[in-house]
């Protein structure tokens, strides 16, 4: 009896799992190239493109230069 309880949560929950984590058959290259070009913005406003395309640069910009920062801080090169 509490053998097939578990076995239905642990069902139901890998079936949410992959509801969840499933991104309608594309891959993260395509998603990450989707994000940094801001298909998501209004392309009737070229103001807007191009601001999201800049915005999501320089927050990659500025990650990578934590990340640097941060492994430079634990290594003892500053």
């Amino acid at each position: 009896m509490a053998e097939d309880k578990n076995d239905n949560d642990a069902a139901r929950i890998l079936d949410r799992v992959a509801r969840e984590s499933s991104s309608d058959g594309r891959s993260l290259a395509s998603r990450t190239r989707g994000h940094f070009s801001a298909r998501d913005a209004d392309p009737a406003d070229s103001i807007e493109v191009w601001g999201t395309r800049i915005g999501r640069l320089l927050g990659l910009l500025v990650l990578i230069a934590m990340f640097v920062w941060l492994m430079a801080s634990i290594f003892g090169y500053v």
